[in-house]
């Protein structure tokens, strides 16, 4: 047993030892940000912009118009609760609402 303990500790010992690992945690970062950082491309594409606009509406229901997408909501009555449904509407799920805001936007 005392053998085994004996052991276990050298192995741990020399992990600690920085350099003696050939992959060790700064090794491997390195090595992932060279090959995400050559992977970019050299000449990006025209710059887009985000072009937003908010939809409110009575009820629980606000859908954005065609060709933009809700990327938040907000409900009346101080509803925190809410989902975006087929990526186009915003749905507030408290009982009682009497307004519903969907912020939609697109790129440009």
């Amino acid at each position: 047993m005392k053998t085994t303990c004996c052991f276990l500790l050298l192995i741990l010992l020399q992990l600690m030892i920085p350099g003696t690992v050939p992959c060790s945690l700064d090794f491997i970062l390195d090595t992932k940000i060279k090959e995400t950082l050559s992977g970019l491309e050299l000449h990006p594409s025209p710059t887009r912009r985000l072009s937003c606009v908010s939809v409110k509406n009575s009820g629980r229901l606000s859908s954005c118009p065609a060709g933009m997408i809700a990327t938040g909501c907000a409900c009346g009555y101080g509803c925190g609760s809410w989902d975006i449904q087929g990526e186009n509407t915003c749905h507030c799920q408290c009982s009682t609402i009497d307004w519903t805001t969907a912020r939609c936007c697109h790129l440009t």
